[in-house]
């Protein structure tokens, strides 16, 4: 497919992809939207000019709205007939790319619009299906010669996440206060966080409302994931270590989640479908699944300081997952636990088998004991205030890129009570 808008070889939004956020165009208005390059489509004028007339089932413009819920409770039926009708139009000779009127109204640049929230996420689920990073973290705060607990080969570990503390890419992130118990302390104190951290991971959200007790299979769980997006789910290690036993994390994780504003179809990323690890031992019946079901998908993790430039401190891939992402849907309503379109599901930390492509602050500098050294030679064992987390994703193969743009995240200083 060639397009008819000219865009880099690199860019993350070729006419492969076809992605789905929300955007204030020329700050006057707020509708759903497509990308491709560095041209934003508002998609509410688009169908009011009548491009969108043969899916019949779209009875309503959908897209005039503040979120892309309604038009991806649609279904896959009807979204993925909205996406291949896009993909149509934006190709050469097509009839939109000869209506110059519609391409006035509908076109835009990227300095001509402010993403928003994508979503209204009912509800966040994260889960631990990273089995390099469990075993990790498992070498550091347990017995390393038994660093993984009994149950997790047996199923994807997770636990339910505050909703209303995501956050969009870009917004900035203050340091969180809590209980921390320093080493050699009889009794905790109230303290802002001293081991500030990030978590790369990807996310995805269901497009279905289910009743109290239904389930989804694994091989259900394809058609409920409408698509994915980059996630960070900042932590702060100190407040968690003294919270999280025996219940779990609590004030180390709600205080703030980082997505990315692009929702990348399951569709777009079918060409980069491969093997899953090899679950050893066999899982139960429920948790089985046939063909390919983890992606390809490559990652990176860039810390900058303030008035500093960049540094690359990872580099990893989300196709080392243990758990796929379709394993955790089944297990996540197995007993009966109802989802609403919008929920979104995190995959946990990211980590492969090198140093190099650990997904946390926690592993990369080994719990403080091995600090990366910057460019500008300054040192971090975990994130300063001033400091800027950017993860990038993106998938390629065969001379097809498709990829979500980044997420970014500054840290402020900690606001402590007075």
């Amino acid at each position: 497919m060639k397009s008819f808008i000219e865009y880099s070889s690199d860019s993350d939004f070729s006419i492969h992809n076809i992605p789905f956020g929300v955007c204030v165009f020329n700050k006057e208005f707020i509708a759903c939207a497509t990308r491709i390059g560095d041209i934003v489509i508002d998609l509410a004028t688009l169908y009011d000019l009548g491009y969108f007339e043969e899916i019949t089932e779209m009875d309503d413009n959908v897209f005039e709205a503040y979120t892309i819920n309604e038009f991806i409770e649609l279904g896959k039926p009807i979204t993925n007939k909205v996406r291949e009708k896009i993909q149509q139009l934006l190709l050469e000779d097509s009839l939109l790319s000869k209506d110059e009127r519609t391409i006035t109204d509908c076109f835009y640049n990227l300095d001509e619009i402010q993403m928003m929230m994508p979503l209204h996420i009912p509800n966040y689920t994260d889960f631990y299906s990273s089995i390099q990073h469990a075993t990790n973290v498992g070498m550091m705060f347990r017995d390393p010669a038994n660093a993984l607990l009994p149950n997790w080969k047996h199923l994807p570990v997770g636990y339910h996440g505050r909703a209303s503390s995501i956050v969009l890419s870009g917004i900035d992130i203050i340091r969180p206060c809590g209980q921390i118990k320093l080493p050699d302390a009889d009794k905790p104190i109230f303290s802002a966080s001293k081991q500030l951290d990030f978590e790369l991971e990807m996310a995805f959200v269901v497009n279905k409302n289910t009743d109290l007790g239904d389930r989804i299979s694994v091989a259900e769980a394809e058609d409920a994931i409408f698509g994915m997006m980059i996630f960070n789910d900042w932590s702060a290690r100190d407040i968690q270590s003294w919270e999280y036993v025996p219940l779990g994390p609590f004030l180390g994780k709600n205080f703030g989640s980082s997505i990315s504003p692009w929702i990348v179809t399951l569709e777009a990323l079918k060409p980069f479908k491969t093997e899953s690890p090899k679950q050893e031992p066999e899982v139960l019946d429920y948790l089985k699944f046939e063909g390919e079901k983890n992606y390809d998908i490559n990652l990176e993790v860039y810390l900058k300081p303030e008035n500093s430039e960049e540094n690359l401190i990872s580099q990893s891939n989300y196709k080392f997952m243990y758990w796929n992402m379709f394993q955790q849907l089944a297990h996540h309503t197995v007993g009966g636990c109802n989802v609403e379109v919008g929920d979104v599901y995190a995959s946990g930390t990211i980590s492969g088998e090198d140093e190099k492509s650990y997904g946390s602050m926690l592993e990369l500098s080994w719990k403080g004991t091995k600090p990366l050294q910057l460019k500008n030679g300054v040192e971090r064992k975990f994130i300063e205030d001033g400091d800027t987390i950017t993860m990038k994703a993106w998938s390629e193969k065969d001379g097809i890129r498709v990829g979500f743009g980044e997420v970014s995240g500054k840290i402020l200083p900690a606001v402590l009570p007075q």
